[in-house]
C-alpha cells in the first residue's frame, strides 16, 4: 500500500512529508484559514479564501497567480464506475509501450481507478474529437458508432454535430456515456484517453508586504444549467467553496504553488495607477491597494491610485465594499469609481465611467505617466475598455483612430498598459 499514489503529483508521499521548494510537481498543502461569502444577495456565490503559507518558504508579489490542484466531484467518479461496472479501488499501473518515451505513465502509477478519476484525469470538460474517435469502436449500436466517428471527422456535418451535441450542449464524458447506452468502453482505455486534470490559476488578492504568510483568493463559484438539463459545476470553485477552515477537527488544505506574472505595480511609487477590475477582476487590485497603503506608511511618495470597479447591484455583489470605502476615506484610493450594471434601466459598465471621467483619465495617462491595469473576464470587457481608451486618446489627444491604437500599443510595449484576463 505504501507504494501507491493517492493524489501526489511528483514524489510518492510528498503530501505527507512536505519539503521545499514548492512548485507544480511539488505543491504545498496550504491550510485554509478563512472562507467567507462576499456577496450579500443574488443567486451567485462569490467567495474570499485565505491560504496559510507559514513555514513554506513560498514568496509572492502582488499581481502573481496562485495555482491550486482541485479534485473531481466523487458523485461523477462513482457514476462512471457504476456505468462501466468497475471496482474503482482496483490498483493499476498504465505503462507506456514505447520503451524510448520519457513519459512512462499517463499519470502517477501505481494508483487506483478512483484516485486516477478523482485527482489525475479531467472528467468534466467536453471530450476532444480524438477521444470520441478512439472510443467509437466500443459502441455496440452501429448508429452510435457512426455518429461518434462522424463527430471526429473533418466533414462539415460532422463538425456541426460535434459543435452542437458535445460543445454547445456542454456534454462531459459522463453525459456522453449516459446518453449513449451502447457505449461502454473498457475503463483502461478511457483512462489512457482522458486529458490530465489541470491546475487552476487565481489572481492573488493580497500584498506580500502586508500578508507575507497568507495568500488571498477571490473567486465566483461556477454552476450553470446545460441544454440537456444537467447542472454543470466548476471543478475548482465548487471544491474550494467546501474547504472550510476546520473540517471535523481536521485542517482543510489546498495543494498550491505560485506562478510569477508580469502584472506589477510601477517601480516608482510616484507613478499614478489606473486599475480597471469589474467583478472578481478586483482580486489583484486588493493586493495593489494594500501595497500602496503600505508604501505610504513607509513614508514614500505615492501617486494617484484610481480604481474602476463594476458589479451588478450596489447592495448585492459590491465586493469588499467596506474595505474599499475605507481606503477612499483615508485617501489610499484617490478615486473609487463604481459601475452598477443593473441598478438602473440602462446598463452602466466600467468603460462608461472611464469615458465620463475622460479628462482626468487622459491627464493621468498622457501627462502624469500613469500605469493602466485591466483585470477580469476577457470576453467583452477588456476589449470594451481598450476601445474606451482609444476614444479618449482620439478625443483629448486629437488623434486619428490609427494613431490612438498605436498610442495604446506603445503603452503596452513600455509596460504601462497591462492585462490579467481570463475567459
Amino acid at each position: 500500500m505504501n507504494k501507491i499514489y493517492t493524489g501526489e503529483l511528483g514524489r510518492l508521499k510528498s503530501f505527507e512529508n512536505q519539503k521545499p521548494p514548492f512548485d507544480s510537481k511539488n505543491p504545498f498543502l496550504a491550510p485554509v484559514t478563512v472562507n467567507r461569502k462576499l456577496n450579500k444577495a443574488g443567486d451567485r456565490h462569490l467567495m474570499h479564501l485565505e491560504l496559510d503559507i507559514t513555514g513554506s518558504k513560498i514568496r509572492y508579489e502582488s499581481g502573481d497567480h496562485v495555482a491550486v490542484y482541485p479534485i473531481n466531484d466523487s458523485n461523477i467518479v462513482n457514476r462512471i464506475g457504476d456505468l462501466l461496472k468497475v471496482d474503482l479501488d482496483t490498483v493499476i499501473s498504465l505503462n507506456n509501450l514505447d520503451e524510448e518515451s520519457n513519459k512512462k505513465h499517463p499519470f502517477p502509477c501505481p494508483t487506483t481507478y478512483r484516485t486516477a478519476l478523482t485527482h489525475y484525469l479531467d472528467v468534466t470538460s467536453s471530450p476532444r474529437t480524438n477521444v470520441l474517435y478512439e472510443l467509437a469502436q466500443y459502441a455496440t449500436d452501429p448508429k452510435d458508432q457512426e455518429n461518434m466517428r462522424k463527430m471526429a471527422s473533418s466533414s462539415p456535418e460532422g463538425k456541426a454535430l460535434y459543435q452542437s451535441w458535445v460543445l454547445d450542449s456542454c456534454r462531459n464524458i459522463l453525459a456522453i456515456l449516459e446518453d449513449l447506452p451502447s457505449l461502454r468502453p473498457p475503463i483502461d482505455h478511457l483512462c489512457e484517453l482522458l486529458p490530465r486534470l489541470q491546475a487552476r490559476y487565481y489572481s492573488i488578492a493580497s500584498s506580500s508586504k502586508v500578508h507575507p504568510n497568507s495568500i488571498h483568493i477571490c473567486a465566483v463559484v461556477v454552476e450553470y444549467k446545460t441544454k440537456t438539463g444537467r447542472v454543470n459545476k466548476g471543478v475548482a470553485t465548487n471544491w474550494l467553496k467546501n474547504k472550510m477552515p476546520t473540517d471535523n477537527g481536521h485542517k482543510a488544505t489546498v495543494p498550491m504553488y505560485i506562478r510569477k506574472s508580469q502584472f506589477r505595480l510601477p517601480f516608482k511609487s510616484t507613478n499614478p495607477v489606473i486599475m480597471v477590475g469589474p467583478g472578481t477582476g478586483i482580486a489583484p487590485f486588493m493586493g495593489f491597494v494594500q501595497e500602496r497603503k503600505w508604501l505610504k506608511e513607509q513614508g514614500k511618495d505615492v501617486g494617484d491610485t484610481v480604481l474602476y470597479y463594476g458589479c451588478r447591484h450596489k447592495n448585492e455583489d459590491f465586493l469588499y465594499r467596506e474595505e474599499l470605502e475605507e481606503y477612499e476615506k483615508t485617501g489610499v484610493l484617490t478615486a473609487l469609481n463604481v459601475a452598477f450594471s443593473r441598478d438602473q434601466a440602462e446598463k452602466v459598465y466600467v468603460q462608461h465611467l472611464l469615458k465620463k471621467n475622460k479628462e482626468v483619465v487622459w491627464r493621468l495617462v498622457h501627462t502624469d505617466n500613469a500605469h493602466i491595469y485591466i483585470c477580469g473576464d476577457a470576453r467583452n470587457m477588456a476589449r470594451d475598455v481598450q476601445n474606451a481608451f482609444y476614444e479618449i486618446a482620439e478625443e483629448l489627444g486629437g488623434m486619428s483612430r490609427t494613431q490612438a491604437v498605436d498610442y495604446i500599443k506603445k503603452l503596452m510595449t513600455k509596460g504601462r498598459y497591462s492585462q490579467d484576463v481570463w475567459s
